[in-house]
Parts: C-alpha cells; structure tokens; sequence
C-alpha cells in the first residue's frame, strides 16, 4: 500500500505533529471527500505500508520527525514545489531562497532520487508572463542542480471555484487585475515556451516530465510522468511493487494506486491557484478544528 500524504493538503508543513501521532497509533482515519459520512480507517503500520509520498512547500516540520521514520523502517520521498511566484498568487509559501535551502538539505538527508522538484503550476498571466517563469525555472534550476534528478511540470487548470479566487488578484503597484491565460490553446507561443524550459533541465542535468496533462508534450521532450511512480519506487527502495494505475484520478493522470490520508480545505499557503484549498476562509475554520491528537486530520 502507497500512502498518499497529500494530494489534498500540506500535511508535511503544518500537520507533521498529527501524522506522527497516527504513524505511532498504528492507523489514521479518512472521510470520502465527497461524501463525510463514509470514513475508511487506513493502517498505518509499518508492515502495510510500502512507501509514503510528501507532497509540500515547506518540509521544515517533517524533516524534524524521519529519524523516527527511519528507525521504524518507514520508506518516502518528497514532492517538493518550488515555483517563486510574487505573494500576491502565492501568499504564504517560503521565499525562493529558504525554500531552495530546505529542499538542499532534504536532499542531503536522503538523496537526490528521494526529493523531485515540482514547477507546478505554469500560471500564465500579467505579472509573470512565459519570459519570467523561464527566468524563475532557470534560477532554482542552477541552485537545485546536484540536489534532484528530476523536475515536474504541469499547466494550470482553471476550475471554477480557483478562478473566482484569481479574479480578485491585482498588481500591487498600480492596482489593476491581474490577467491568467492558458498557454495551452497557443501552439505557436507554447512549443517555444516548452522548449526552452526542456533545454534548461538538460542544462542541468534535470529528467523533466508533465503531470496529468491533456496535452502532448512529448514531441518537444516532456513526457508524461507518474508522480506516485512505481518504477521510481521499485528502483530506489529495491521492491517489485505491481500497481496498477489509480483508476481514481484523472485520465491523463500516470500515478499509480495511493490512499490519500489528506483532506481538502485544509492548507493553510494560501496560493490563489490551488484547487484543494480553494476557500482560505473555510481552511482558517478547519485549522482551528485541528486536534493533532484525533485519529481524522479534521474533528
């Protein structure tokens, strides 16, 4: 069993004291997001479960706990993103330069295998057009070289309740709304976009893959990639795992099968774009029903 810890929330950054708690219980318990009445007790064990995958912005907290995770025989590895987009889009992240730091010294704790760099989401817009999320991919590129093997990259996704958040954004200068577009209807502006970004991970000795996109890549030398991915697993942990693709997620999503332990509304970076977290308000309510005790991430 693949632990998912989470899609749905940054448990590594503000809920690390809770999951340890549950690792040292044994088992955690999860509502079905889409229906709260339905709860699934998952083991934690450390016999049941074949690796766990942090997804975070901020490690800091968690990196306190994995000499206890090591000790214990726990496997993982971090998704760890890294995008240095201007706090009015993504207000309570660390800065580039702590959070470059941090994701060095996850990496030197593990390996470079164990800690893949995410430039997730590309947000296309007035404040940070395609010339400067180059220049930001190019910047922790060189820094994280050495540190990763790998860089994720996936295109934004505009639901309808991110777009109400992202409607309301302005430049912090003069005032004026903040336009978002989608790169991925302007074939003409997106092969060079891409291709630029290919030739700095080659640069720097980064495997670059797309996440859950719809559309082709591979012809300008991104190809898909499994974040939750067996064949990494299988490699770097020494196992035989066949998992099947999780039926669960999006189509053009290449994870394999994962319990997610997460739950949505609950991040507290406060990124305009993200769609798990798409009510800050309602996240700020969850935070306060917190009890790091409880066997739900959420009373």
């Amino acid at each position: 069993m693949i632990i998912s810890a989470s899609r749905r929330t940054d448990i590594a950054a503000f809920y690390s004291q809770w999951f340890m708690n549950r690792i040292r219980a044994g088992s955690v318990q999860v509502r079905n997001p889409f229906n709260a009445k339905q709860i699934k007790e998952v083991s934690l064990k450390r016999d049941d479960v074949d690796v766990i995958v942090f997804w975070t912005r901020n490690p800091a907290k968690m990196m306190e706990h994995l000499d206890e995770l090591d000790g214990n025989g726990f496997r993982y590895y971090f998704q760890f993103t890294i995008t240095g987009f201007p706090r009015q889009i993504e207000k309570s992240v660390p800065n580039m330069e702590k959070a470059v730091e941090m994701f060095c010294a996850l990496s030197k704790r593990l390996s470079p295998e164990r800690v893949i760099w995410r430039f997730d989401p590309i947000l296309l817009n007035t404040l940070v057009d395609e010339s400067e999320h180059q220049r930001l991919f190019k910047e922790i590129a060189e820094q994280l070289e050495g540190f990763t093997q790998r860089v994720v990259i996936s295109f934004a996704d505009i639901y309808r309740k991110v777009s109400r958040n992202l409607n309301r954004l302005t430049h912090s200068i003069d005032g004026q709304k903040i336009n978002f577009y989608d790169i991925t209807q302007e074939l003409g502006t997106l092969e060079p976009f891409v291709t630029e970004l290919v030739q700095i991970a080659e640069e720097h000795q980064l495997e670059i893959q797309s996440c859950a996109e719809d559309i082709d890549l591979a012809h300008l030398g991104i190809p898909d990639g499994k974040c939750i991915d067996d064949t990494l697993i299988n490699q770097t942990f020494g196992l035989n795992l066949g998992v099947k693709k999780d039926k669960g997620q999006r189509k053009s999503c290449g994870c394999v099968q994962s319990i997610d332990i997460g739950q949505y509304n609950t991040c507290l970076h406060g990124c305009s774009y993200c769609y798990a977290t798409y009510n800050p308000t309602l996240a700020q309510q969850n935070w306060q029903k917190h009890d790091e005790n409880s066997s739900f991430l959420i009373n």
